[in-house]
């Protein structure tokens, strides 16, 4: 008999969870928010010269923030932004260092995810990264021209501060193009216009091209954020903790059974599946939790795009739910808007074949919230995507803890 877990126990660990997150998000952007608006400006320099972002990493966590970067500067999903060249180099032709030998130049933004025990690999390709001439970043001791370090020895929670930061500086590296005059190599000067992005930076909307004063309100925008982020975080596990508890019972009664988890998600909320089937099969070392069995619907991209190109886009996920689901197994999908078709179908598939079925889901929940579309909802009350997506981060990183405890 699977025993049932005591709700003051788990509500117990994700208050621990919430405050371990709240404080180490704060002490880390006030420490770090100058250096993170000047990074904005060093990263606009790059891209208005030509250059591109390059991120690698090599643990399948590592890969899944690789890939999260690189979708949101290649498809910005905020009106107003443009779309910035990246590339995710993982090491499945030739290794990471050598497809980083192929692919850098110096005009390029390396940056590595992981930390020193993932391999030497990392600290290889940044060395060859800045005797190339690119600007490096990295999250560890590795040898890189920014450094910032998470100051928590949780790695789910120095992963969601990473994410954070990158998914900041995606938003406000954007500042530095609309003061053309502010980036190296530029010679006109203009009064600041954010456009259609106005809403993201309002507060620089009547300041000259003065780089000390324009730095000044990125860092504050930075602080801003990570103040956001927090808020949403309290607010998604104070109204979903229950929900996002009994998730956690069903997994764990599903992977007693001989169950297994399948998740999946469009776009970022895809490289968050991924991240969740790491945790899971491959969970971070000295955590002392067991391996569970999980499959990323997200990984096939032949299945994907077969599917998507000879059915439709909708079917991407239920096709694959029809393929690998059994009675018993359980479905995660990951979703900022609760209204993905994709995300509907497989849910819906799911349910028909016998899977327990959890969603995070952000704005409102759109209609798998209203429709009751999934056995356990948690919801992040939120329309500012990467703000959802930090706080989904959160949820599942507790989720996963909560399966162990």
């Amino acid at each position: 008999m699977t025993a049932v877990r005591p709700a003051a126990d788990a509500r117990e660990r994700l208050d621990a969870g919430l405050a371990e997150r709240l404080d180490a998000g704060a002490r880390f952007f006030a420490a770090e928010s100058d250096r993170i608006a000047r990074l904005c400006h060093r990263a606009a320099e790059r891209f208005a010269r030509g250059g591109r972002l390059l991120a690698f990493g090599l643990t399948p966590q590592a890969r899944s923030d690789v890939r999260h970067v690189t979708v949101e500067f290649v498809h910005p999903v905020i009106v107003g932004k443009r779309a910035l060249p990246a590339l995710g180099i993982v090491g499945d032709a030739a290794g990471v260092v050598a497809e980083l030998e192929l692919a850098a130049e110096p005009d390029d933004i390396v940056i590595a995810f992981g930390e020193p025990a993932d391999g030497v690999e990392l600290a290889r390709g940044i060395d060859l990264a800045r005797r190339r001439g690119c600007l490096t970043v990295a999250f560890a001791p590795l040898g890189a021209d920014e450094e910032y370090l998470p100051g928590s020895p949780d790695p789910f929670v120095r992963q969601e501060l990473v994410e954070t930061l990158y998914h900041v500086v995606w938003e406000l590296v954007h500042v530095f193009f609309e003061h053309r005059g502010l980036l190296e190599g530029r010679t006109e000067r203009r009064s600041h216009d954010a456009g259609a992005a106005s809403f993201l930076y309002p507060f620089l909307a009547e300041r000259e091209d003065d780089l000390g004063a324009v730095l000044a309100d990125v860092a504050a925008s930075v602080r801003m954020k990570s103040d956001e982020v927090g808020r949403l975080r309290e607010q998604t596990l104070a109204a979903g903790g229950e929900a996002l508890a009994a998730a956690a019972d069903a997994a764990a009664t599903a992977f007693a059974a001989g169950g297994r988890l399948l998740a999946l998600g469009n776009g970022g909320s895809a490289t968050d599946a991924m991240d969740v089937v790491a945790d899971l099969a491959a969970p971070p070392p000295g955590r002392g939790f067991t391996p569970r069995p999980a499959l990323d619907l997200t990984a096939d991209t032949a299945i994907i795009t077969a599917l998507a190109n000879d059915i439709g886009a909708d079917v991407v996920f239920s096709r694959q739910v029809i393929a690998h689901g059994r009675a018993g197994d359980v479905l995660l999908a990951i979703s900022t808007s609760g209204n993905s078709r994709s995300v509907l179908e497989a849910l819906g598939e799911a349910r028909r074949r016998g899977l327990v079925t959890i969603a995070l889901v952000g704005y409102d929940g759109g209609r798998v919230a209203a429709e009751g579309l999934a056995d356990h909802v948690v919801v992040t009350p939120s329309q500012h995507i990467p703000r959802i997506q930090e706080a989904q981060a959160s949820a599942y990183h507790l989720l996963r803890e909560l399966v162990e405890t």
